[in-house]
Order: structure tokens, then C-alpha cells, then sequence
């Protein structure tokens, strides 16, 4: 919708995505706590693309005018906002690589190992090493421009190997995160910067 306040995402799980008129989907971003989502609405006026949440959520909401009004009158909170956008063009440009020129394997181990480490962020794991993961397997088809039974397929020979374990529906293990990361052709371990929190 064009007039689409902003908003941070506080508790939960959530996608961007768009769709082509046929009905295919692509995931643009996974999106945890402390994501800020409406940028590009305020920006272009209109709605370029589409939020569903996995997991039941709390977000924040802000007016439209509060951007200006934040980088005018608040210039430390205007910087966190431009550097949460930077650091969004850098997902999008890691995820372009991905799709773009990683085979499926690197692709289904780059998103979840990317994934786990942004979720250990926000939860302790169980007992079991488990942490939270409610995407299924379309949405890691969706994510990473694969078909679904090839993802399905990847994640059996990265379960054989050891590298990624299912613990219960919506929950998921690394075991071994570092041999995964060489699979995904990553630098281990992975530097993921502290996001500010508008």
C-alpha cells in the first residue's frame, strides 16, 4: 500500500518478497529483531514489495514523516537509519552472489548458516543445540531461486554429512558450522556487525 508507515521489527520472524504476475515468488530478506522494514516504501512512494511474517510478531511503528524528522532533529538515530540501509545493500549484494554464482549446495549452506548466526542474536539455543528456524522448504526455495525438490535434496546430503540437523519441525542444528562454512565458500566465523535499534 502507497502511505505504508515504518516500522522495526522487535520479536519475531519475518520475509520481504515479490511476486511475478504468474505467481513465483522471490525472498528478498529474512528478516529478525532489530530489522527496520519500510524504507524503500517511503523512499519510492509506493510499495515495492510485500512483508509476511513466520512467527508470530511485535513491531514498531513510525510515522511516514518521522524519517526526516529523525535525521533532522535526532542526527546520531539518522545515522543508525543510513547505516542500517548500507548494511541492507550488503545483504542484497551477498544474496545476488549467492543466487547468482554459488551452486546449489553453497547457496543452501551459505542462507542457513547465515541465518543461524543472526537468530543466535536473539535466542539461547535448547539443549539439544537447537535454535528456532521456521522457514520451510519453499521458502528456502524462494530465498535462493531453486526448486523446492532440489532443496530438499541438498539438505538430505548436508544432513548425511553431518553439517545440518533437523531437530523438530521448525527447529534446526549446525553442528558443525565451520566445515559448513566451507561448503557455502565463507570466511569462518562470520563477522556480523551490532545493528542499532531505531
Amino acid at each position: 500500500e502507497t502511505g505504508a508507515a515504518l516500522y522495526t521489527l522487535l520479536e519475531g520472524w519475518a520475509f520481504r518478497y515479490n511476486t511475478l504476475p504468474d505467481g513465483r515468488r522471490q525472498i528478498l530478506s529474512i528478516l529478525m529483531p532489530g530489522d527496520f522494514i519500510g524504507l524503500q516504501k517511503r523512499l519510492t512512494e509506493a510499495a515495492t514489495y510485500g512483508v509476511r511474517t513466520l512467527t508470530p510478531a511485535r513491531l514498531c511503528a513510525f510515522q511516514r514523516d518521522t524519517l526526516w524528522q529523525l535525521h533532522r532533529e535526532l542526527p546520531s538515530l539518522g545515522y543508525d537509519l543510513t547505516w542500517l540501509a548500507a548494511q541492507g545493500e550488503q545483504v542484497v549484494d551477498e544474496n545476488l552472489l549467492t543466487v547468482g554464482r554459488r551452486h546449489a549446495r553453497e547457496r543452501v549452506a551459505a542462507l542457513l548458516l547465515g541465518l543461524h548466526e543472526r537468530a543466535l542474536h536473539h535466542q539461547l539455543p535448547a539443549a539439544d543445540g537447537s535454535l528456532l528456524f521456521p522457514l520451510t522448504q519453499q521458502h528456502l526455495a524462494d530465498a535462493l531461486g531453486l526448486s523446492r525438490v532440489h532443496v530438499q535434496r541438498t539438505l538430505r546430503t548436508l544432513d548425511r554429512d553431518g553439517l545440518v540437523r533437523w531437530m523438530a519441525p521448525g527447529r534446526l542444528s549446525l553442528p558443525e558450522r565451520a566445515a559448513l562454512a566451507r561448503v557455502a565458500r565463507l570466511p569462518w566465523p562470520l563477522s556480523l556487525p551490532l545493528r542499532p535499534l531505531i
